[in-house]
């Protein structure tokens, strides 16, 4: 059996062993803007072991931001985001800057650009309609991928992640749920698979093999009429084919419809409300349950479905979801998963990688409360050890 704790290759990178910290929004990019705190985050994870860090969420457009304080990759962002790089590598790890487009996830308020969709749509979320994408967005969001991958390699990072989950654009044009096109991006997967599979073509282009190459691929929103694991599993097929990426993270859910799908565990629904002056808060907290469902929490909650990748394709595969033991992480390994993800267990304790690879008995003291998600939007991190009070 792999050994999780072995130096692995990651398409060009060689990484110190086989654990790699899931992109998770830091909230620590005021104005688009690297700070002591964003580096102190993923220094913090790069001392505590884990191979490779993930900078979420860069944003490849003026309209494609969840928020407009994260970051979006240009020729102004590299002085920050090589500091950033440096002092990750200082540590022993490599990084991965996450790249995508939110589409209709996207904040047209906050980015003051309308935002955009494979279809028009009111947006739960702004509550303004989203506009089409017409053909001309689709091919300028395509080299915008291509240019935001060369600016990744200027700053120093060492992969790039494409964002294809959530219900982000890319994902939300494989949803037969919200694209309703009948022009070559809509209709037959393949129409609606262009866009992604464009997407890594033209990265894979841009890049060659200087820096390795992934994709955050959704199995399945967790939505009735959305995409669904027999597609999912052809798309991994044709970006195999391809050979575009060097490695799939699998995940699920929908930023859009179902959120928890992709969290499981339990619902801070009076935190999330907090986060927004009434009525909207008030809202929230009588009918917030019709948007963030609740899923119980179990180790290793996506493995049945990734699993089925597994099987069918012959590409170096990430597990992620409910991945706090050693045990779960042989688990993966006799799978034959090439790598395991982590996130909020790596909010608590940055260092449980080290602390696994010393004692495997070891046990995460991440309880699946998911408080920590509202704290995006004033610096993400695990309430349990910092603001218990």
């Amino acid at each position: 059996m792999t050994d999780v704790f072995a130096p692995a290759a990651l398409g060009p990178v060689r990484l110190r062993n086989r654990i790699v910290k899931a992109a998770t929004f830091e909230g620590a990019t005021p104005n688009g803007e690297v700070t002591d705190r964003l580096v102190d985050f993923h220094v913090r994870v790069a001392r505590g072991g884990a191979a490779l860090t993930t900078l979420a969420y860069c944003a490849v457009a003026p309209e494609g931001g969840t928020d407009r304080h994260q970051i979006r990759m240009r020729a102004d962002a590299v002085p920050g985001l090589r500091r950033l790089t440096d002092a990750v590598h200082a540590e022993g790890a490599a990084i991965s800057a996450q790249l995508g487009h939110a589409g209709p996830v996207a904040n047209a308020a906050s980015n003051g650009v309308p935002a955009l969709a494979p279809s028009r749509l009111p947006s739960p979320l702004s509550l303004r309609m989203i506009r089409a994408a017409g053909a001309d967005d689709l091919d300028r969001i395509v080299a915008a991928h291509a240019d935001a991958a060369l600016v990744a390699i200027e700053a120093g990072f060492d992969a790039v992640e494409l964002h294809f989950g959530h219900n982000y654009l890319a994902s939300a044009f494989l949803s037969p749920k919200l694209n309703r096109r009948r022009d070559r991006y809509g209709g037959s997967l393949r129409n609606r698979a262009r866009l992604a599979l464009g997407i890594a073509r033209a990265v894979r282009e841009a890049v060659g093999d200087r820096i390795a190459v992934t994709a955050k691929l959704n199995m399945d929103d967790g939505v009735a009429g959305g995409f669904w694991l027999d597609e999912s599993v052809q798309v991994a097929r044709w970006l195999a084919a391809e050979g575009t990426v060097d490695a799939l993270e699998l995940t699920a859910g929908s930023s859009l419809l179902n959120p928890m799908y992709l969290f499981t565990g339990d619902v801070p629904l009076r935190q999330f409300a907090a986060r927004f002056p009434p009525p909207l808060r008030w809202g929230i907290r009588l009918s917030g349950n019709t948007f963030l469902r609740a899923y119980p929490y179990r180790e290793a909650y996506l493995l049945d479905r990734a699993l089925q990748f597994r099987a069918a394709v012959d590409l170096p595969l990430i597990l992620l979801g409910g991945i706090t033991r050693a045990e779960t992480m042989e688990l993966a390994m006799r799978h034959g998963f090439a790598f395991v993800a982590m996130a909020r267990a790596l909010l608590r304790e940055p260092d449980l990688p080290r602390r696994l690879q010393a004692d495997p008995s070891a046990r995460s003291l991440c309880i699946h409360c998911n408080k920590c998600m509202p704290t995006i939007y004033r610096g993400t991190h695990c309430v349990l050890t910092t603001d218990a009070s």
